[in-house]
């Protein structure tokens, strides 16, 4: 839900009328640069502040917020809110839905990336063995309130992060919107000089909703919004192997670039949508900092993945055109080394 008044909507569970244990669970980024924003809002609310970025989202951190709630004697009743990016939202999730089997929980998201991914459709979880969100749970939040002055505070790069999010939206299921987004001027958005970009924020985020509404628990059509994420979930493990930090949707926009390939060779899609992502990736995100010699890693980095019904298999969501996507779409090993050697080759 997007709102504009973000106080009256946190108040009920605030000044005790919602429950009459809250608690609030941050990260130390958010803490500093988006908290203020709330005012006396949370400020008397017991909070949990774990350290910011994907490599906090770890099981060592859940058990963390279990011991702080269990500290602070929370009981079934107690309501936990996250406020965060989708670290937190993924992680606060995980641990309320797992805290004497479940209390209530709501996401404030405050990334694009989180606004219009991660704190909408009830996945929670931790990365584990290696493997991006291995451990998890479909739970969905009590609510989820997007307020878009969050977005004021936060650098280029975590705007483009959320901004590969909504391409992909648009991708697999509005042409209309996929048009505006890849000719618009990104940079208007982040100036807040677009006045524009809250009526699309909003319909990014409805076509998520759309699409967990018909299939919560990923049994079918949500597939469909795995499109980029298994080439870019590799990558992703790749540069934390390495000991690298790249945002989450540089990973999703690359993953994107070769699987549009791979929607080119296997299901004959029109090469459009291919070039306008390359010139989009090669005016604001740059190519990955992998090589060839890397590929055979992110092969099976990707038959790691979660999203794979056989562990002999890759499994991918590709697209015969935009808005149309085919999901449980596999590639052989030399198909895959393919569109990767064009997405390095860029």
């Amino acid at each position: 839900m997007v709102v504009s008044d973000i106080h009256k909507m946190l108040q009920p569970y605030f000044n005790g009328k919602a429950t009459k244990q809250v608690f609030v669970l941050t990260d130390e980024h958010t803490e500093q640069v988006c908290l203020p924003l709330l005012g006396d809002t949370v400020k008397d609310a017991p909070r949990c502040v774990v350290p910011s970025g994907e490599a906090a989202k770890t099981i060592d951190n859940v058990q963390r917020i279990w011991d702080f709630l269990l500290a602070h004697h929370a009981t079934r009743q107690a309501v936990l809110v996250n406020i965060g990016g989708g670290v937190v939202t993924d992680m606060g999730g995980f641990a309320a839905a797992t805290y004497k089997r479940g209390i209530r929980f709501v996401n404030v998201p405050t990334t694009l990336l989180a606004m219009v991914d991660a704190s909408t459709g009830g996945k929670t979880g931790v990365d584990y063995g290696g493997i991006k969100n291995a451990v998890g749970t479909f739970t969905m939040p009590q609510q989820t309130l997007i307020y878009p002055p969050f977005l004021r505070t936060l650098p280029v790069q975590e705007w483009l992060s959320g901004y590969a999010e909504m391409l992909k939206h648009a991708l697999i299921a509005n042409p209309g919107e996929w048009h505006w987004l890849i000719s618009n001027d990104i940079e208007t958005c982040v100036r807040g000089e677009n006045a524009d970009f809250a009526s699309h924020l909003a319909a990014s985020i409805h076509i998520k909703e759309q699409i967990v509404s018909a299939d919560p628990t990923e049994q079918g059509l949500r597939r469909a919004l795995n499109f980029g994420h298994t080439v870019g979930h590799a990558i992703e493990e790749a540069y934390a192997r390495q000991g690298r930090s790249v945002a989450h949707g540089y990973c999703v926009l690359w993953g994107m670039v070769a699987e549009l390939y791979l929607s080119v060779i296997k299901l004959d899609m029109p090469r459009a949508a291919l070039q306008q992502m390359v010139r989009l990736m090669s005016d604001c995100y740059g190519r990955p900092a992998c090589d060839c010699k890397q590929q055979e890693m992110l092969i099976d980095l990707m038959r790691e993945d979660k999203k794979n019904d056989n562990p002999a298999t890759t499994n991918f969501t590709l697209l015969r055109e935009v808005g149309v996507p085919f999901i449980n779409q596999t590639a052989t090993d030399s198909e895959i080394h393919e569109a990767l050697e064009y997405l390095f080759s860029l």
